[in-house]
């Protein structure tokens, strides 16, 4: 069964309101150790997120003064935070959410696609009832070998193929999978191998397997249905 983020995320977040003062979200952040908190209304609504990339605006010289003429986006909301007072002004908003159901292939994605190291996860009301990070998604590779091994042989293998596992012999090292046998369809062996590395905690699956019949002919050399329907034309 497939981990949702519910399952992985930290409950107890540390966050701050609208009105935490710069000094007060970097000393939180220095005594909870972390380097970006979710800024939440008066319901624990998330509006943005403040990070350390954030605050240290505030030391570059360059973005001190009025923004220029002809400036980019980008460099005007980097001045605007760096003059920023509190998480209100400091924030990158809006924030990028996720909510609990969410699988953690969904999570990482998003984490990827935005290049941010954590997200807050908030209910149907967007109230915040955790955060997951980068560590919580990696946390699945952690998990035990004959865990991996037993879910392929029974999830994959027997429930979802209708094969005996007994016909393929599945070794599992350090989340690496190895699969040995002999299938009985050549077509059978690139879904054996990627429903394998679909299971959660596997990093790489070696496939060793054999087959005994090829069905991986061209569609050019298959009977099509109404070619053998068709009336004979000529003598």
């Amino acid at each position: 069964m497939k981990r949702i983020v519910a399952d992985v995320m930290t409950e107890r977040v540390v966050a701050v309101n609208a009105f935490a003062p710069f000094k007060e979200i970097v000393r939180t952040m220095q005594e909870h150790r972390v380097s970006a908190v979710p800024v939440v209304d008066e319901d624990d609504r998330v509006m943005g997120v403040v990070s350390e990339g954030d605050l240290i605006l505030k030391e570059d010289p360059e973005l001190e003064g009025s923004a220029h003429l002809f400036e980019g986006m980008q460099r005007r909301q980097d001045r605007s935070k760096a003059a920023g007072l509190v998480a209100s002004q400091l924030m990158t908003a809006p924030a990028i959410t996720v909510r609990p159901e969410a699988t953690l292939g969904e999570a990482a994605r998003l984490m990827h696609r935005k290049a941010i190291k954590r997200l807050p996860v908030v209910d149907a009301e967007g109230r915040i009832v955790g955060i997951v990070s980068r560590a919580d998604l990696l946390k699945v590779f952690l998990r035990d070998d004959a865990e991996i091994a037993s879910e392929i042989r029974e999830d994959v293998i027997r429930r979802t193929l209708w094969i005996e596992p007994d016909t393929i012999r599945v070794m599992v090292h350090d989340g690496v999978v190895t699969l040995q046998g002999q299938l009985e369809r050549r077509s059978l062996l690139p879904l054996v191998e990627r429903l394998a590395l679909a299971v959660e905690g596997v990093v790489a699956v070696k496939d060793e397997l054999t087959y005994l019949s090829d069905d991986s002919a061209r569609p050019s050399e298959l009977p099509l249905p109404w070619t053998s329907l068709a009336p004979r034309v000529g003598p």
